[in-house]
């Protein structure tokens, strides 16, 4: 007997950007359902800051630097080549197994990595590791929350947060959205950020079209994620225990199971 496919012919917003969206696609594809990638978030450096650039000629006096994502990683060795920092490089900790995996083809381990991807998990893990007066360096984007530095920082630590990289929405995707979501072209949109929620909700208020979103089925990555969802007044569907797009596709079937019966 053939297996059937649960998302057989179901257009499935892929919100990464080229670089990020091939293995997302293959596990919608392999459900049977049409990967519409459209980048609802992309990164691009900051010019080089002053403070980074003295952060970095002091890297030795850190104890530990934080990287929160693959994009924190690739732009922070963007702006300087691993050799230059190999000897005065402290000890690592990140949030996620992309995270480690990414940083590792930098030729870096990480000395730390949660047992759940999200900042409230990882400050708790990790608070142990802190000690009065230790030194965290911690490079982000211009929208990450503050959570991960006022915790350590309320514990005794000091925390140099460094903007390196900002995020936006592209012109390009901003169209495409617009023109499938009015052609009622995407059945199932799955977020992996809040920042992907609030675009998509911004093309949606400017083209007016809350109508043909309610129609979609909504699934997401992570509690904060889901939390802005529900801020922007919309149902989530699917939200898995475990925080990777396998088990969001894996939750949004269950959900569609349910549905049908």
């Amino acid at each position: 007997m053939i297996q059937s496919l649960p998302l057989l012919d179901k257009k499935v917003l892929v919100p990464r950007g080229e670089n990020q969206a091939k293995s997302f696609s293959q596990l919608v594809e392999r459900e049977g359902g049409i990967p519409i990638e459209i980048p609802l978030i992309a990164f691009r450096p900051i010019e080089k800051v002053d403070r980074l650039q003295d952060s970095l000629k002091a890297l030795d006096t850190y104890d530990w630097i934080i990287f929160t994502s693959n994009v924190t990683v690739e732009t922070f060795f963007s702006f300087y080549q691993k050799e230059e920092l190999d000897e005065r490089f402290p000890k690592i900790a990140v949030i996620g197994k992309k995270t480690a995996e990414c940083l590792k083809e930098k030729g870096l381990t990480a000395t730390f990595v949660p047992s759940a991807y999200v900042a409230e998990v990882f400050v708790e893990e990790f608070l142990p590791y802190i000690q009065s007066g230790m030194r965290v360096l911690l490079p982000k984007g211009n929208l990450a929350r503050e959570y991960i530095s006022r915790a350590l920082s309320e514990a005794g630590a000091m925390v140099d947060e460094i903007v390196i990289y900002e995020t936006y929405l592209p012109d390009e995707s901003r169209e495409k959205l617009a023109r499938m979501l009015a052609d009622q072209q995407l059945d199932i949109l799955l977020f992996t950020s809040p920042s992907t929620v609030d675009h998509l909700m911004e093309v949606v208020k400017d083209f007016g079209l809350e109508e043909q979103l309610n129609k979609c089925v909504i699934g997401c990555i992570g509690p904060v994620t889901e939390k802005k969802l529900v801020e922007h007044g919309l149902v989530v569907h699917a939200s898995p225990e475990e925080y990777t797009v396998k088990e969001m596709i894996k939750s949004t079937i269950a959900y569609l199971d349910v549905e049908e019966l």
